[in-house]
């Protein structure tokens, strides 16, 4: 092990030497001063990295590794990744297609040919870009009756995935991230390499590229030498350890030096790997058109103007975030080991400190607030749904401002409202005879669509209607509706009680791991079953029982 951190300290140094750029003292300051809340006494913490061109200009740790043993975390302590991972899988797949072994447009099922035939061709791209309309791994489990730290694996998710009859959407149609389609990939990739995932990915991506002191997780139990461990809280931690043991979509562990190595590659590529990481960069379109800035394991989006290449990981009490300006040839590493430390706020935090002679690009919208009418106003007041995504919003009128929750809405026009004039976040209701539609809408996302609803209060009779027990064959679950004290509670043996509430005829609204239910009625007005929605899992058929 001590061979493998000299390595990688030699390649790291190298890099460095080859390097003029640096940052002032001052900066380094000021960027060390970010992290003064992660050196308290007895508190987890983690671990930043700079690179400006190939010199290493920033690497320190803070805090402790573990609470128990008050141990540090040290510029070299290997932290969990959790979705940060994805890059990694999606490399492996980019390797195999330069190679010619698969393509990215083949149908995932000339790989796992027992998978579910849906009618719909689901590629590999689709996987990778987060467009396959695949039900999300834990949001099915969560409905099957897991709970949080409940174990589970690669396994568990194919098992439950060759029982699905639907999808979310149809692929193409729409970007939903997933971590369905990372694990799948696993499988595309031991399929077509003959080889195990965890062997393959050392030999043909990571010791190829010099990450010496990164690898991939596949149990909760294992044993590592330099981890941290994760906790959860503020001022009082937890241990904070989901035994989880799928990868594919998580479970990488490295350091800040392993992944400044990586991240350099989008801007001075490793000879022979110039073609995958600009494949890496590749965009896709959805079907519509729309705008997807999901690429391959990453994220593209900008910083004061500037083309970024990022991702951020959140698994137990680990939270990481990693991204670099390739124009710029800057790459920060922020890793931590406790829930509330928000490294995407702090690697903007250390990138504005960096940039600081860079202003952020205006976006000023060109408006002037007008002033409407308590009666226009009222108008839009009330309850609105928006059936794709399954989301509920309520519109108030507090003081002569609607608001759209606890935002304040500024009205430009009689019928448009501002939210946020930096992104552009914008409402404009539509009103026709007998309805009223409230388009939501910013820059470079999809408007959502919501139709605005009356919400009725509901006797016990007609609630009666909706007891029974619901089956759904895709999870082998049973939920059970039923009345206490004039409420609505579906039970699960695992969940226990779970409050329920309609907000409209055959609408229902719930906590996790529920959260919608559609009651679906016969021709005679029979209820026969539910459609469930949580999230990231669409209209699942629960079948009434006898």
């Amino acid at each position: 092990m001590l061979k493998i951190y000299i390595v990688t300290l030699l390649l790291i140094l190298a890099i460095t030497n080859n390097g003029n750029a640096q940052l002032s003292t001052e900066k380094k300051q000021k960027i060390d001063s970010l992290f003064s809340d992660w050196s308290v006494l007895n508190h987890p913490g983690g671990a930043v990295a700079i690179m400006i061109e190939d010199s290493l200009v920033f690497s320190k740790a803070y805090g402790l590794a573990s609470l128990e043993y008050l141990v540090p975390n040290s510029t070299e302590t290997i932290f969990n990744l959790a979705s940060v991972s994805k890059q990694f899988t999606a490399m492996g797949i980019v390797k195999l297609e330069e190679q010619g072994k698969l393509s990215i447009d083949d149908d995932i099922r000339l790989y796992i040919p027992e998978f579910p035939d849906f009618g719909k061709t689901i590629t590999i791209r689709h996987l990778l870009h987060h467009t396959s309309g695949l039900r999300s791994f834990h949001y099915l489990l969560v409905l099957a009756g897991w709970r949080i730290n409940d174990e589970r694996t690669n396994e568990d998710l194919y098992r439950f995935m060759l029982k699905q009859k639907e999808l979310n959407f149809n692929p193409g149609d729409e970007y939903m991230y997933s971590n369905t389609g990372y694990i799948l990939m696993v499988n595309i990739i031991e399929e077509v390499t003959g080889e195990p995932f965890v062997s393959w990915m050392k030999s043909n991506v990571f010791d190829a590229l010099g990450m010496y002191n990164t690898y991939i997780e596949t149990t909760s139990n294992a044993v590592h030498l330099n981890t941290a461990t994760s906790y959860s809280g503020d001022e009082s931690f937890q241990r904070n350890i989901e035994y989880w043991s799928y990868y594919g979509s998580a479970n990488i562990n490295s350091t800040t030096s392993d992944l400044l190595v990586w991240l350099r590659n989008f801007y001075t590529p490793t000879q022979g790997w110039e073609s995958e990481f600009e494949l890496m960069q590749t965009l896709d379109r959805l079907n519509d058109g729309g705008y997807n800035n999901y690429a391959f394991g990453v994220e593209i989006d900008t910083y004061k103007g500037i083309k970024r290449i990022q991702h951020g990981g959140s698994t137990g009490g680990f939270r990481t975030f990693i991204g670099t300006l390739p124009s710029e040839k800057t790459s920060i590493v922020v890793l931590s080991n406790f829930s509330t430390s928000n490294p995407p706020d702090k690697w903007k935090k250390v990138a504005d400190i960096i940039f600081s002679e860079k202003n952020e690009p205006t976006k000023e919208i060109n408006f002037k607030p007008i002033n409407l009418s308590a009666n226009k106003l009222n108008q839009y007041v009330g309850y609105y749904w928006e059936d794709k995504q399954k989301l509920n919003r309520k519109i108030t009128l507090k003081n002569d401002t609607l608001w759209y929750g606890t935002r304040p809405m500024a009205p430009i026009s009689e019928d448009t409202f501002l939210i946020d004039q930096q992104t552009g976040l914008k409402v404009n209701f539509n009103l026709q005879e007998g309805s009223v539609q409230m388009i939501v809408s910013g820059e470079g996302s999809s408007p959502y669509q919501f139709d605005k609803y009356e919400y009725t209060t509901v006797t016990n009779e007609e609630l009666k209607e909706y007891v029974g027990t619901y089956y759904s064959s895709e999870i082998e679950t049973s939920y059970t509706i039923y009345l206490k004290n004039g409420s609505l509670i579906c039970y699960h043996p695992r969940h226990g009680e779970i409050k329920m509430e309609r907000i409209a005829q055959d609408k229902i609204t719930a906590e996790l791991p529920i959260v919608f239910a559609q009651i679906i009625r016969s021709s005679d007005g029979e209820v026969n079953g539910l459609r469930v929605s949580n999230g990231r899992v669409r209209n699942m058929w629960f079948e009434k029982q006898e």
